[in-house]
């Protein structure tokens, strides 16, 4: 499906070689050690400034053959070679409104202590990985995959239409692998869109991501998990109970992971890589266990099923092209969750390296696991019951083991939801983070900590006691020990998250994200090509092949003119919603680099957002 690329390192230049996963590592340099470019932007110019590096401004300017154009066969490693576009083409250059060029001194908020989370690079392969299968095996595999099953009309059908979804959603994660490469930044598609587009795009999609798109999603992860941890408390009387009682446990779920991935970077990556082992354990399970029992009959009712033996596994395959669009469809969005390391690419340590691996090793194995917990529970359950429950997890349990089965599933569904809501919460964290840096939102949100720490609070806790110590090597970060984190961002979105649970109607949601969301990853993945287009020269550590991106743009197209075919109305909402977006980037976003600097120190918020 992909390839990796490496450029050739020789250069003619004396100057040290700079490629654009070194640059975007410069992004939150101190503002006391930039030093200006002639090509730098004015001082009032804010915006993607914020994420660019500011220590090697003059290279280009000094010598001439970093900035020549190389020959086909090599590639350019210029200073500016990480985005190294021509004014006409993308307004990336110094002589952009509203956009600098990288190199131009940086003037960002100020973080804990001078240090940003792109500088300090805390995340692994395997935190990658826990990421990705942590938000994409959330309760969907556990709880109801009767849309596919019922749409593809036979059990050999369905397990076409997973395979093929995950293959289509491993397309759009491999063209955002790289695209990662290219622009190792920390925010996911705003930082692609406003590079490749400009700035409204990359605002746009934090205008939806931010305030809908991300809490949204969360919201709908706490209820389910706040439904499931009900049912196995109470039992199959949990249904008659008011739902208020699965909201307050939501609520209460949602406040303790919030609270935990404020407390450090390592606590939050640490519980998503336990709870990804887990899911894989737990899936892994019920695949033995479904092997077995149809190896063995053994069941509690004392009947095991066989329409599996006794009913030809593509008998009632459906010939409706429409039924199978809706199955796939519903096993695309079972898949959804593939982008969640591209939100915090620029605290990988090596982002050259992991990310394609997190990528090409996170989506083979979702889909095996995927198809291994549908053939298992076409093992155990009758067609009837996969095609119609929405709890096939708990039935699966109950068959095999009776009351104490449907107890475990129950819980196991939960625990998968606790992870996945700790995968989103962490990178809406970053989200959020990356937005209020760049300016799309109040500078507070882009702030590390708590108002008045320091990185040096964690010294205060080494000579504190054994007991601090311990924990600081457990669960502390390298720089600030606890507490560096995007702790603003982080409460600023389970607020949204919280009035999302609340009101609880998600009807129109779904839907919302139906359209804006794969309006984005369409756009996303079409600025791949058009980057390879305008910038063949721009250094990729890793290349996916031309047709991957043009799959997935196909693929988001057809998602894109079911949901408005299907549903016009709630489709123009979404429109209406951009629309106003479009309104609130004029007005409050695009004219900030008309304010004078000292006010502008990090962009105060209470003068832009409120009266001035």
């Amino acid at each position: 499906m992909s390839r990796i690329g490496y450029g050739n390192l020789n250069s003619p230049s004396t100057h040290p070689l700079r490629d654009s996963l070194e640059l975007a590592s410069l992004a939150s340099s101190s503002p006391a050690s930039s030093r200006r470019s002639p090509s730098s932007s004015p001082s009032g110019i804010s915006s993607s400034r914020r994420q660019s590096p500011s220590n090697d401004a003059s290279l280009s300017a000094t010598d001439p053959s970093l900035t020549t154009r190389p020959t086909p066969r090599t590639r350019s490693y210029s200073v500016s070679s990480a985005f190294e576009f021509a004014s006409n083409l993308f307004p990336l250059s110094s002589t952009a409104a509203g956009y600098s060029a990288l190199g131009a001194p940086t003037a960002g908020p100020s973080d804990l202590n001078g240090i940003s989370l792109e500088r300090h690079k805390s995340l692994t392969y395997l935190n990658g990985l826990s990421l990705i299968v942590g938000l994409i095996i959330g309760s969907g595999i556990f709880s109801s995959p009767s849309q596919v099953n019922t749409n593809a009309g036979s059990p050999g059908a369905s397990l076409i239409v997973w395979t093929v979804a995950g293959l289509l959603a491993w397309t759009g994660a491999a063209s955002y692998a790289e695209l990662g490469g290219a622009i190792p930044l920390n925010g996911g598609a705003q930082a692609y869109l406003s590079k490749i587009f400009g700035e409204l795009a990359g605002f746009l999609f934090t205008w939806c991501a931010v305030f809908v798109l991300k809490p949204g999603s969360t919201a709908i992860i706490c209820i389910i998990f706040g439904e499931y941890m009900v049912r196995a408390a109470i039992g199959a009387d949990a249904e008659s109970l008011s739902g208020w009682i699965n909201k307050g446990v939501a609520l209460a779920g949602l406040a303790l992971v919030t609270l935990l991935n404020c407390i450090s970077t390592k606590l939050g990556t640490r519980m998503g890589d336990i709870f990804m082992f887990f899911k894989f354990i737990a899936l892994f399970g019920i695949t033995i266990i479904g092997i077995i029992v149809a190896a063995t009959g053994l069941n509690y009712h004392g009947t095991p099923n066989s329409d599996w033996k006794t009913t030809g596994w593509f008998e009632g395959t459906s010939s409706d092209p429409s039924r199978w669009a809706v199955a796939l469809y519903a096993g695309l969005w079972a898949f959804d969750g593939w982008d969640n390391t591209n939100y915090v690419v620029g605290e990988f340590v090596s982002p050259n390296r992991d990310l394609p691996r997190v990528i090409h090793s996170a989506m083979p194995l979702v889909i095996l696991s995927y198809l291994l917990a549908n053939i298992a529970y076409i093992f155990v359950l009758p067609s009837a019951t996969i095609s119609l429950s929405t709890t096939i997890a708990v039935q699966f349990g109950s068959v095999v083991f009776g009351p104490i089965g449907s107890l475990v599933l129950a819980l196991a569904v939960a625990g998968s939801c606790f992870g996945a809501l700790n995968a989103t919460t962490f990178t809406s964290g970053r989200l959020v983070y990356a937005a209020g840096k760049e300016g799309f939102l109040p500078e507070v949100l882009g702030r590390i900590g708590m108002p008045g720490t320091s990185a040096d609070s964690g010294t205060r806790v080494r000579k504190r006691s054994r007991v601090g110590k311990v924990l600081l090597r457990l669960i502390g970060d390298e720089y600030g020990s606890f507490g560096f984190t995007p702790i603003n961002a982080m409460v600023f979105n389970a607020l949204l998250c919280t009035a999302y649970i609340v009101v609880g109607e998600f009807g129109t949601l779904v839907t919302f994200y139906g359209v804006a969301g794969y309006t984005f990853y369409f756009l996303t993945v079409l600025g791949l090509i058009v980057l390879r287009i305008r910038e063949p020269y721009l250094e990729r550590p890793y290349r996916t092949w031309i047709s991957t991106p043009i799959i997935f743009c196909c693929v988001s197209l057809f998602l894109l003119s079911r949901a408005v075919f299907k549903q016009p109305e709630q489709t123009l909402m979404v429109l209406a919603f951009v629309v106003v977006g479009v309104g609130v980037y004029y007005w409050r976003v695009r004219g900030r680099g008309a304010v004078k600097r000292a006010e502008r120190s990090g962009w105060k918020f209470w003068k832009r957002w409120g009266r001035s």
